[in-house]
Formats: C-alpha cells, sequence, structure tokens
C-alpha cells in the first residue's frame, strides 16, 4: 500500500498544479536563440562595416566545418585605409593597443558578414587568440586584446564572452600592432 502512495503522490501533485501558469516561454525573456538584431544594433553603436580584406597570400578568410567557422588572423584596419602599425612598449601606448584590437574586431566583424550573409546567424564567438607586437619587456597584452573583446561583448552581448589567448610577439605582418584569430559557432 505505501508504495502505491508514493508511486501515484507525483501524478497528484502534478494533476493539483494551476493549469492557468505561464509556461517557460511566455513568463521569462526570449531564449538565446532568439536574440537582438546584430544588424540592427551596429547601426546604433555607429559601427559601419569594411568589406572584407582579401588574404594577401595562399589563404582564406574563414574555413567552416560543421557549426563551427575558424577566421584567419586580421589586424588592424584603419578606417581611412593602412594598419595601425609599431610595437607596444615602444612606440604605442596600451590605450593605443586596445583601440588596434578593436579596429581588428571590426575586420572580423566585416568577415564573418562576408561568411554568413547576416550576423544573426552568430550563436557563439567560442576562442580567440590575440597576438600583440610588443617589446619582451611588455607584459599588458590582455588589456592590449581587451579591444577585441569588449566590442565581442558589446555587439552579441552574453554570446560574444569567449575563451582568450593574449599573446606577445616579437614582430608580426607589416609591423601590424595586433594580429585576432577567433573561433566562431554558427547556424
Amino acid at each position: 500500500m505505501r508504495t502505491s502512495f508514493f508511486l501515484l503522490l507525483p501524478i497528484a501533485l502534478l494533476l493539483s498544479c494551476d493549469q492557468t501558469a505561464p509556461s517557460l516561454e511566455e513568463a521569462g525573456p526570449a531564449t538565446t536563440e532568439t536574440g537582438p538584431d546584430i544588424e540592427k544594433h551596429l547601426q546604433e553603436l555607429g559601427i559601419e562595416l569594411p568589406a572584407a580584406a582579401i588574404p594577401v597570400a595562399n589563404y582564406v578568410n574563414a574555413v567552416r566545418t560543421g557549426n563551427l567557422l575558424f577566421l584567419a588572423g586580421k589586424g588592424p584596419n584603419k578606417p581611412e585605409g593602412g594598419y595601425v602599425t609599431g610595437k607596444l612598449g615602444e612606440n604605442l601606448t596600451i590605450e593605443e593597443g586596445y583601440a588596434a584590437a578593436r579596429l581588428a574586431g571590426i575586420s572580423q566583424l566585416a568577415v564573418l558578414k562576408a561568411e554568413l550573409g547576416n550576423l544573426n546567424k552568430v550563436k557563439r564567438i567560442v576562442k580567440v587568440t590575440g597576438m600583440v607586437n610588443a617589446t619582451p619587456d611588455f607584459t599588458g597584452h590582455p588589456e592590449v586584446i581587451n579591444g577585441f573583446s569588449d566590442l565581442m561583448v558589446e555587439v552579441f552581448g552574453e554570446k560574444g564572452k569567449h575563451a582568450r589567448a593574449a599573446v606577445g610577439m616579437g614582430s608580426l605582418p607589416r609591423g601590424i600592432a595586433v594580429e585576432i584569430e577567433m573561433v566562431v559557432e554558427v547556424e
């Protein structure tokens, strides 16, 4: 008799629940699958994406495997043309490096847009590798790459938070201040 009671108790409790209570979908905000319009959000932020840069060697801007998009490293393209060049700890400040990393982020967003057609297809920024052109004694690599990371969170919200490496390099191609590559989960 006791076993039957305990088997029936969950069913009785379920049946006695108020059927007018809102479902999870009705009660809370939209799920992560239906987030804000990223394209519109970029306009609100005043960010205009340039055309995706054409690779300068024998590689492609992105490779997709399954639902992951691997983006080649991009540097800080200036809106007026050219790159931000220099070495952190020598002739660039952390603030200038931060701004350069943000520009590299805008370059990566342009590649994402070109590859996907619409940034709303981004499910998550997964992994970022930030390379900083720095002197041997420079240690502010994380603060520099924050320029990129902060932009990803500003644009994508929680979906923009990512795993990351921020490392120093003795030099980078064409003397650019930073180069950043990333892995993105997409629809």
